[in-house]
Protein backbone atom coordinates (compact mmCIF):
# COMPACT_ATOMS: atom_id res chain seq x y z
CA UNK A 1 0.00 0.00 0.00
CA UNK A 2 1.28 3.96 -1.07
CA UNK A 3 2.53 5.91 1.93
CA UNK A 4 0.51 8.74 0.72
CA UNK A 5 -2.40 7.13 -1.13
CA UNK A 6 -3.94 9.96 -3.73
CA UNK A 7 -6.70 12.03 -1.68
CA UNK A 8 -10.25 10.92 -2.38
CA UNK A 9 -13.30 12.88 -0.91
CA UNK A 10 -15.65 10.52 -2.11
CA UNK A 11 -13.81 7.81 0.39
CA UNK A 12 -15.35 7.79 3.91
CA UNK A 13 -11.99 6.88 5.35
CA UNK A 14 -9.41 9.78 3.49
CA UNK A 15 -9.00 12.63 5.66
CA UNK A 16 -9.86 14.96 3.17
CA UNK A 17 -13.48 14.53 3.86
CA UNK A 18 -12.79 15.93 7.50
CA UNK A 19 -11.51 19.45 5.42
CA UNK A 20 -14.10 19.49 3.08
CA UNK A 21 -16.38 19.04 5.99
CA UNK A 22 -14.64 22.18 7.87
CA UNK A 23 -14.59 24.36 4.62
CA UNK A 24 -18.35 23.41 3.66
CA UNK A 25 -19.45 25.06 7.53
CA UNK A 26 -22.07 27.53 7.02
CA UNK A 27 -19.27 30.40 7.93
CA UNK A 28 -16.33 29.23 6.46
CA UNK A 29 -16.16 30.28 2.77
CA UNK A 30 -17.92 33.69 4.21
CA UNK A 31 -14.96 34.66 6.67
CA UNK A 32 -12.32 33.76 4.19
CA UNK A 33 -13.62 35.73 1.43
CA UNK A 34 -13.69 38.75 3.78
CA UNK A 35 -10.26 37.98 5.01
CA UNK A 36 -8.85 38.15 1.55
CA UNK A 37 -9.75 42.12 1.55
CA UNK A 38 -7.37 42.04 4.31
CA UNK A 39 -5.78 41.70 7.98
CA UNK A 40 -8.85 42.27 10.45
CA UNK A 41 -9.86 42.08 13.60
CA UNK A 42 -12.78 40.07 15.14
CA UNK A 43 -14.97 42.81 15.68
CA UNK A 44 -14.72 44.25 11.91
CA UNK A 45 -15.39 40.66 10.16
CA UNK A 46 -18.39 40.35 12.79
CA UNK A 47 -19.51 43.62 11.18
CA UNK A 48 -19.08 42.82 7.69
CA UNK A 49 -19.94 38.97 8.24
CA UNK A 50 -23.40 39.63 9.35
CA UNK A 51 -25.37 37.24 11.69
CA UNK A 52 -22.19 35.66 12.36
CA UNK A 53 -22.27 35.52 16.32
CA UNK A 54 -18.85 35.81 18.45
CA UNK A 55 -18.71 32.40 19.32
CA UNK A 56 -19.24 30.97 16.00
CA UNK A 57 -17.20 33.31 14.28
CA UNK A 58 -14.05 32.78 17.06
CA UNK A 59 -14.59 28.80 16.50
CA UNK A 60 -14.93 29.28 12.95
CA UNK A 61 -11.30 31.34 13.05
CA UNK A 62 -9.57 28.91 15.39
CA UNK A 63 -10.45 25.80 12.86
CA UNK A 64 -9.79 27.83 10.40
CA UNK A 65 -5.92 28.81 12.07
CA UNK A 66 -5.47 24.57 12.83
CA UNK A 67 -5.85 24.16 9.07
CA UNK A 68 -3.07 26.99 8.16
CA UNK A 69 -5.76 28.89 6.33
CA UNK A 70 -5.71 31.84 8.92
CA UNK A 71 -2.79 33.31 10.88
CA UNK A 72 -3.48 35.04 13.91
CA UNK A 73 -1.21 38.03 15.56
CA UNK A 74 -1.72 39.32 18.78
CA UNK A 75 -0.11 42.41 19.62
CA UNK A 76 1.08 43.16 23.34
CA UNK A 77 -1.21 46.00 23.54
CA UNK A 78 -3.47 47.17 26.47
CA UNK A 79 -6.39 46.67 25.69
CA UNK A 80 -5.48 43.50 23.92
CA UNK A 81 -5.50 43.50 19.85
CA UNK A 82 -5.77 40.46 17.95
CA UNK A 83 -5.79 40.52 13.79
CA UNK A 84 -6.30 37.71 11.31
CA UNK A 85 -4.80 37.45 8.06
CA UNK A 86 -4.35 34.67 5.28
CA UNK A 87 -2.05 32.55 4.53
CA UNK A 88 -1.22 31.91 1.24
CA UNK A 89 -3.32 28.27 1.56
CA UNK A 90 -5.49 30.77 2.58
CA UNK A 91 -5.61 32.90 -0.14
CA UNK A 92 -5.89 30.29 -2.78
CA UNK A 93 -8.81 29.26 -0.96
CA UNK A 94 -10.21 32.66 -0.72
CA UNK A 95 -9.89 32.93 -4.89
CA UNK A 96 -12.64 29.86 -5.01
CA UNK A 97 -14.86 31.15 -2.26
CA UNK A 98 -15.32 34.51 -4.29
CA UNK A 99 -16.32 32.28 -7.64
CA UNK A 100 -18.79 30.26 -5.79
CA UNK A 101 -20.07 33.40 -4.02
CA UNK A 102 -20.03 35.00 -7.53
CA UNK A 103 -21.86 31.77 -8.87
CA UNK A 104 -24.67 31.59 -6.05
CA UNK A 105 -25.09 35.38 -6.60
CA UNK A 106 -25.93 35.08 -10.44
CA UNK A 107 -28.04 32.22 -9.57
CA UNK A 108 -29.84 32.99 -6.60
CA UNK A 109 -33.52 33.68 -8.32
CA UNK A 110 -33.44 30.71 -10.61
CA UNK A 111 -32.39 28.45 -7.45
CA UNK A 112 -35.07 30.45 -5.02
CA UNK A 113 -37.80 29.93 -8.23
CA UNK A 114 -36.70 26.20 -8.38
CA UNK A 115 -37.21 25.82 -4.55
CA UNK A 116 -40.59 27.65 -4.45
CA UNK A 117 -41.89 25.70 -7.14
CA UNK A 118 -41.49 22.46 -5.02
CA UNK A 119 -39.76 20.95 -8.79
CA UNK A 120 -41.12 17.26 -8.77
CA UNK A 121 -38.17 16.08 -10.70
CA UNK A 122 -34.68 17.43 -11.68
CA UNK A 123 -36.15 18.02 -15.13
CA UNK A 124 -39.51 19.96 -13.52
CA UNK A 125 -37.51 23.31 -13.64
CA UNK A 126 -35.39 24.62 -16.53
CA UNK A 127 -32.62 27.19 -15.00
CA UNK A 128 -32.22 29.73 -17.32
CA UNK A 129 -28.48 30.78 -17.61
CA UNK A 130 -27.40 34.19 -18.52
CA UNK A 131 -25.34 34.98 -21.13
CA UNK A 132 -21.89 33.88 -20.88
CA UNK A 133 -22.23 32.23 -17.95
CA UNK A 134 -21.22 28.73 -19.84
CA UNK A 135 -17.79 30.98 -21.03
CA UNK A 136 -17.08 32.02 -17.97
CA UNK A 137 -17.62 28.48 -16.32
CA UNK A 138 -15.32 27.20 -18.52
CA UNK A 139 -12.58 29.68 -17.97
CA UNK A 140 -12.83 29.07 -14.49
CA UNK A 141 -12.42 25.63 -14.85
CA UNK A 142 -9.39 25.55 -16.47
CA UNK A 143 -7.43 27.69 -13.79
Amino acid sequence: MPRNPTPNVYSSVCPSRRVMAMLAEKWTLLIVAQLAQGPMRTAEIRRKVDGVSEKMLIQTLRKLEAYALVSRRSYPEVPPRVEYRLTPLGRSLARLASLFRRWVERNVVNLLRAEECGAKSAGAFQARETPGDSARARRSAST
